[in-house]
C-alpha cells in the first residue's frame, strides 16, 4: 500500500494508491499527520481498505501530488552516511551519525518546481531515502524498537546550497532550508511492503545525464539504528521525517564542481519508492 496526498499546495487531501489506482480517503481520514500515525491510523486504514475500498472515489492521475505526509514537526537529516560519499567530500567517515535539520517549511511535492535562491551559485542535488516515524519515540532501548517505530519509507531530494552550508559561519541548516528544498514522495511505502530496505538502488540525473548511482546497502548507519540513536537525544514525533544521507555523485564532489542552473531538470528514483522530477527556476 502506498500513501499519497493530492491537490493544490497547502490544500492536499489524503489518499492511497492501490494496484495503480489513486483513491481519495479524505471523507474518512483527516490527513497523514502526527495524530494519524500516533493513534493507530495505519491499522485503521488497512482495516477500512479491506472492507470499504470500493466506496472511495478515484483520483485522476493528472492531479498534483504533494508530499505523502503532512508538514512534520521535524525534518532531521543524517550527513555523510554513505562511505563513498564521505570519501568524495574529503571528510572522515563518522563514528556516530552526523545530525542536522532542515526547516519544515521546505517540504514540497515530488514534482514541484524549485526556486534557486537569488544569490545562489552553488545549489546542489542529493537523492536520499526518507524514514517516516510511526510513533512518538524517546529513549528507545535498541535497534529492534527503532524498527518498530518506522511506518515506512519515502524518496527525498535533499536540495542543498553549498556556499550557505559550508562557507558561512555556523551550522549546515542555512544551506538546507531555502523554500522548496525538501521535495518528498510521491509515496510513503509501508515498511512491510519493501523486501529489503538495505538493498535499494538509487539514481539521480540532471538534464538526462546520470550524476548519482548508488544503493542503500552502502549506508553507514542503518534506518533502525538511526531511529534508535536519535531517540537518545530528542523526542521524535509520529509523522516526523528523517532523511538518511546520499550516495556519491553530488556536484560538490566533482572536479571541477558543478551546480544547478535555472532551467535545469532533475529526475531521481529509489527502487520501489517511485520517482521525482523537478525543474529549477
Amino acid at each position: 500500500m502506498k500513501l499519497i496526498r493530492f491537490g493544490a499546495k497547502d490544500s492536499e487531501k489524503p489518499g492511497v494508491e492501490l494496484n495503480g489506482k489513486r483513491l481519495d480517503c479524505s471523507a474518512h481520514f483527516n490527513d497523514w499527520n502526527r495524530d494519524f500515525f500516533n493513534n493507530g491510523g495505519l491499522d485503521k486504514l488497512k482495516a477500512f481498505l479491506e472492507s470499504d475500498r470500493n466506496s472511495l472515489p478515484e483520483v485522476d492521475n493528472s492531479i498534483r501530488l504533494g508530499s505523502p505526509i503532512a508538514r512534520p514537526g521535524m525534518i532531521m537529516c543524517i550527513g555523510l552516511n554513505y562511505s563513498d560519499h564521505a570519501e568524495e567530500s574529503g571528510m572522515e567517515l563518522p563514528k556516530e551519525p552526523v545530525l542536522f535539520m532542515k526547516a519544515t517549511n521546505t517540504l514540497s511535492g515530488p514534482n514541484d518546481d524549485i526556486v534557486i535562491p537569488p544569490s545562489s551559485i552553488k545549489t546542489d542535488w542529493e537523492v536520499e531515502l526518507g524514514i517516516i516515524v510511526n510513533h512518538d519515540s524517546y529513549q528507545l532501548k535498541n535497534e529492534a524498537e527503532g524498527n518498530e517505530h518506522i511506518a515506512g519509507y519515502t524518496l527525498v531530494h535533499d536540495v542543498s546550497e553549498r556556499e550557505f552550508q559550508l562557507e558561512k559561519e555556523g551550522q549546515w541548516v542555512k544551506g538546507k532550508s531555502c523554500p522548496g528544498f525538501s521535495p518528498v514522495g510521491p509515496y510513503l511505502v509501508l515498511k512491510e511492503d519493501i523486501a529489503d530496505v538495505l538493498n535499494l538502488s538509487m539514481e539521480l540525473s540532471v538534464n538526462g545525464q546520470k550524476m548519482q548511482q548508488g544503493n542503500t546497502k552502502f549506508m553507514v548507519f542503518k534506518p533502525a539504528y538511526v531511529v534508535y540513536y536519535l531517540s537518545q537525544f530528542m523526542q521524535l514525533e509520529a509523522g516526523d521525517l528523517i532523511s538518511t544521507g546520499t550516495p556519491p555523485g553530488v556536484g560538490l564532489g566533482m572536479n571541477p564542481q558543478v551546480y544547478l542552473k535555472r532551467g535545469d531538470e532533475v529526475v531521481l528514483t529509489i527502487e520501489g519508492l517511485g520517482s521525482q522530477h523537478q525543474k529549477f527556476i
